[in-house]
């Protein structure tokens, strides 16, 4: 199929309201513009020097963990969550009780993420897979009742609040499976040539378009996107989340959707993902590197603490993972006492690592500023 001859799909008549029923996607794809080579090109090389950092920087999974909780709370953004970065880093006993239910979705996409990372090891990308994670996403927060881990046995619509003023009706839930199945072979069918930032592409419409959950398509979608990576290998660790890019960008990313659907036009889409993916790559390199620099001065800085200075760099590693944290995180996980977790901050502040930011005497949470700052950019 070529993309300047693609058709979508259909609009079918329901009863008072028509579905979009798009195509099978499982196929050969072919273009002619030759602006997507150039794309995907750098596309390739901006994700292979982001690769390049999971591969050579130390104890790269403490930082990893920064860049899933980022995505956490970026993707649930997109979709109307209104939880902070410094909040996401927070226990729950942390949060005011009226934000808790924003902080949990936040929370379990976190949850979701780390799951679904691990499930790949033994799993491949796969519809079961994404049902599992889904069913975390969906546990306790608004959206528990519409068939958590289920693909959806009723109609859903996009925008509007109802069928009668949807902006857009994906296929009608009889045809679900179908194309769910024919998106599930299209990952790993090599049987076709179709390089795999443009499948990723196609993939992302794909799914956004069928919408097979109730709730929660626009988060698992975007999540598709680094389980994807990984499991084909192109990145080693999950560092890669376009989340930022949509956000920033969110109605040029709801209007290439859209203008798949109505107008066929595939090239702008695959355009604009392909740029996305050297956009953020090549951000989540320089962060990589930002991070390189910041370790080698604190870990300077950790040299003139002498014989604390073991539980100094326990307490920095833990702040690479949790940025923002109390005294009592600091007993709990590095197993000291509270006068020397105490202690610990009292050095850490005093260079320069940790400031307080509650303002309180009791119950006090400190940050790690310059660390969390190359993550809420």
């Amino acid at each position: 199929m070529k993309f300047e001859s693609f058709k979508a799909g259909v609009w079918k008549s329901r009863y008072q309201y028509k579905s979009f029923e798009p195509v099978p996607v499982n196929h050969t794809w072919l273009w002619e513009d030759p602006t997507i080579n150039t794309l995907l090109e750098s596309a390739n090389r901006a994700l292979g020097e982001l690769n390049a950092f999971s591969l050579i920087v130390p104890d790269i999974d403490l930082f990893i963990e920064m860049h899933v909780v980022k995505e956490a709370q970026t993707s649930s953004r997109i979709e109307g969550t209104q939880t902070g970065m410094d909040e996401a880093l927070m226990s729950e006993d942390q949060i005011q009780p009226e934000k808790r239910d924003d902080w949990r979705e936040v929370r379990n996409y976190v949850d979701a993420v780390n799951l679904a990372i691990k499930e790949l090891d033994t799993l491949p990308l796969s519809n079961r897979l994404l049902k599992q994670t889904h069913e975390i996403l969906m546990q306790g927060v608004r959206g528990e009742h519409k068939q958590p881990g289920e693909f959806r046995i009723s109609q859903n619509w996009i925008g509007g609040s109802s069928l009668a003023d949807a902006v857009f009706i994906p296929p009608h839930p009889d045809g679900v499976p179908a194309l769910m199945s024919d998106l599930e072979k299209f990952w790993h069918d090599e049987s076709i040539t179709v390089p795999h930032l443009i499948r990723l592409a196609i993939s992302h419409y794909q799914f956004e378009t069928i919408h097979p959950f109730l709730d929660g398509n626009g988060r698992i979608g975007r999540l598709l996107i680094p389980l994807y990576l990984v499991s084909h290998q192109l990145l080693v660790k999950p560092s890669l989340y376009l989340s930022d890019f949509f956000e920033r960008n969110r109605a040029n990313y709801y209007d290439a959707l859209m203008r798949v659907r109505i107008s066929n036009d595939l090239i702008h889409w695959v355009r604009f993902f392909l740029q996305g993916v050297t956009e953020t790559a090549t951000k989540g390199r320089n962060v990589f590197q930002e991070i390189l620099s910041l370790r080698t001065e604190a870990e300077h800085k950790l040299l003139s603490l002498g014989k604390r200075a073991p539980n100094a760099k326990q307490a920095l590693n833990l702040l690479y993972r949790k940025p923002m944290l109390s005294a009592g995180d600091l007993e709990k996980n590095l197993g000291v006492s509270q006068p020397t977790a105490n202690a610990l901050i009292r050095d850490f502040i005093r260079l320069g690592l940790l400031r307080e930011v509650t303002g309180a005497t009791r119950h006090r949470l400190y940050v790690f500023e310059t660390y969390l700052s190359l993550f809420v950019r």
